[in-house]
């Protein structure tokens, strides 16, 4: 896997006139991927960095005429600049607010912004504590751990969660993101849901309880917990497991201590209810689930797309990019790196939806 980078730009130059227009051609024989010329340019979420670094590799590699490049600068950057219209469409960890839909729809001038779920990224918490491999931690003891009132590894909070480990004095040091985040915004959203009574600091895409180290991006955090002994913090499936950080098993609401896999996570996602209408596809993830097996931190990172009025010039590109990191092969490739595939049924909604982008 490669590593996480800053800003992603793979440029393929059109030849002759296949770079005079952005013409959808058709595949060649058994190539599924929808070609187009053209470029685009987004940035956001660095969740989903990985998954988007191979796809733009594996969409040019096939579709000579394409440009296209992505800044990885977190969800609150990557939908500033698609507000500002430098970005065909950026990548967010949480669903716009109700200003930032107003602030987009205008955006589009002919039609709504859309959500497009695109990337299912597990949220891991992440640990080096030595000693400790199969940590397990019900969300009230997570909730403690980060606002600071659990301090030490040994405590006894977390034995009562882990009665057959042998804990650490160790000191706890907790990594958060210093950026704004989709990634935060997710996990307080849990903290919030699960633990209320011990995580009194709300739900937002800044970090607000005190304390602990802040980084900026996910390669920040994970980088920081690798070099950390006694530390956790929350980060984005596919950066645990590149930095080959042991991850602990969490509680769900049906009382499992339920390892991060992705049929765990995919349950979760699967049983979320899309609140939004017509094409905007955003989800209501339950962190609270019940079903059997599910892993409850699950971050869905969002394609924000206008639904009508994206630039003529763009739009045979952006419909072409964005159906093959839906089907089944940007699906296959994301899934190779550590994230959780879109369940069949959202996935035929999101295919729908781009092919319904005017």
């Amino acid at each position: 896997m490669r590593a996480p980078l800053g800003l992603v730009a793979v440029l393929v130059l059109a030849v002759g006139a296949a770079a005079c227009a952005p013409v959808v051609t058709a595949p060649a024989a058994g190539d599924a991927i929808p070609c187009a010329a053209g470029s685009l340019r987004a940035q956001g979420s660095s969740a989903q960095t990985n998954a988007v670094n191979t796809w733009i590799r594996n969409y040019q590699v096939a579709c000579s005429g394409a440009t296209v490049a992505y800044g990885s600068t977190g969800s609150g950057a990557g939908v500033r600049a698609f507000l500002a219209g430098t970005g065909d469409f950026a990548g967010s960890d949480s669903p716009l607010t109700a200003q930032q839909q107003t602030a987009a729809d205008a955006r589009c001038a002919r039609g709504p912004a859309v959500h497009l779920p695109m990337v299912i990224g597990p949220i891991a918490l992440a640990h080096n504590v030595a000693g400790v491999g199969d940590l397990r931690l019900a969300p009230a003891t997570v909730a403690r751990i980060f606002a600071g009132t659990v301090t030490t590894w040994d405590d006894p909070v977390i034995a009562a969660d882990n009665p057959e480990a042998v804990l650490p004095s160790t000191a706890i040091h907790t990594v958060h993101r210093a950026d704004s985040s989709g990634t935060t915004a997710n996990f307080t959203a849990f903290l919030a849901a699960t633990a209320p009574a011990d995580w009194r600091f709300g739900e937002d895409s800044t970090w607000a309880a005190p304390g602990g180290s802040a980084q900026r991006g996910s390669n920040g955090v994970a980088s920081t917990i690798a070099r950390t002994d006694g530390a956790i913090g929350y980060v984005e499936a596919s950066y645990a497991r590149f930095h080959n950080l042991a991850v602990a098993r969490v509680r769900n609401g049906a009382g499992e201590f339920t390892a991060l896999t992705d049929e765990a996570a995919g349950r979760t996602v699967a049983a979320a209810a899309v609140t939004g209408t017509g094409s905007d596809l955003r989800l209501a993830v339950d962190y609270r689930t019940t079903a059997m097996g599910a892993y409850p931190i699950v971050l869905v990172t969002y394609e924000v797309v206008c639904r009508t009025g994206t630039p003529a010039r763009s739009l045979p590109l952006l419909r072409g990019f964005l159906t093959y990191t839906a089907g089944p092969q940007g699906q296959a490739a994301a899934a190779r790196l550590g994230y959780t595939p879109l369940p069949a049924a959202l996935q035929g909604k999101v295919l729908a939806a781009v092919a319904a982008l005017n």
